[in-house]
């Protein structure tokens, strides 16, 4: 408990520098987002109501109070575009960024995690050279031209699943392939490494001594011994995949809370780029800290009293 109560302490300075660069970085980058909302052909009084009402021509220091108040009692603002609050654009279109980074997630770790476990089985093997080739095509493709990829084969191509879009199961089978592609290929290398070293242990080797079989040796010593660097590569992709789609879901028109930023960022709409940029440090932030307490869950030796 005093680790935890720790761990949240520190993340609220980590917030507030995020909130800061955030709001700083946004506030001196070229262009006006007022012209982004009315247009270039509006006249100068519109123009200068406008900036009054958003509070555009404060001082920074001024605004960033605002700002920094507003955040306190939960309120992210409302967009420049829409007019609609911050926190209802996130309500709606994040848990479709969880679906797809949860299916992605689970994707990779039965597939990285069974490669990878089978190749330490028997190094230099069939599946150990298969592994090795799809970790390889998995880390140097981008995961754009891997959704393009997809979607040539399996929409154009084969016509077995839609292109894009957000709907049933089908809809999110390739963006979930594309995005946890590279995941696989790390998942796959890493188990693979993990278990070997587990696998050469002394406590393996009286396992096998006392009669155990294989299976019982790998999956119930061995791999429950290899778990901690697994978890780590579980979370960190974890947290990237609900931080970082925005590729994945600008490709396959996914709905999600990555193609919200895209819109924002192409609009110059900076309370709801604010808003996300802080709500998503804050949900990598808890990633982070839910992958450390995994650490003891599988690990009785890891303590963090």
């Amino acid at each position: 408990m005093n680790f935890l109560v720790r761990r949240l302490l520190l993340a609220v300075p980590t917030l507030f520098g995020v909130l800061v660069v955030a709001f700083v970085l946004l506030y001196i980058a070229p262009g006006d987002p007022v012209q982004a909302m009315i247009g270039e052909h509006a006249d100068e009084e519109t123009i200068q109501r406008l900036r009054a009402q958003l509070h555009l021509d404060d001082p920074l220091p001024q605004r960033f109070g605002h700002y920094v108040a507003s955040v306190a009692r939960g309120d992210l603002g409302r967009s420049y575009i829409t007019n609609r609050p911050i926190t209802q654009d996130i309500r709606e279109r994040f848990p479709k960024t969880l679906q797809l980074a949860g299916a992605a997630m689970l994707l990779a770790a039965l597939v990285g995690i069974t490669l990878g476990v089978l190749s330490a089985r028997r190094p230099g093997g069939l599946i150990d050279r298969f592994s090795l080739g799809i970790a390889y095509l998995g880390i140097s493709f981008p995961v754009y031209w891997v959704g393009l990829l997809l979607i040539l084969l399996f929409a154009v191509t084969l016509r077995v699943l839609p292109p894009s879009g957000y709907g049933r199961l089908r809809f999110l089978v390739l963006p979930a392939l594309a995005l946890g592609m590279r995941s696989i290929a790390f998942l796959a290398r890493m188990t693979r490494s993990a278990m070997l070293e587990s696998l050469g242990a002394d406590y393996v080797r009286t396992a096998r001594a006392k009669g155990l079989t294989e299976r019982m040796v790998t999956l119930k010593h061995a791999f429950r011994n290899a778990l901690i660097p697994i978890i780590t590569v579980l979370g960190l992709d974890f947290g990237a995949y609900l931080t970082g789609s925005i590729l994945t879901e600008t490709v396959f028109s996914w709905p999600g809370i990555g193609r919200y930023v895209v819109n924002a960022i192409g609009r110059r709409d900076l309370p709801a780029i604010q808003g996300t940029v802080l709500f998503l440090s804050a949900v990598f932030v808890v990633v982070n800290l839910i992958t450390d307490l995994a650490y003891a869950k599988a690990d009785p030796r890891v303590s963090y009293r």
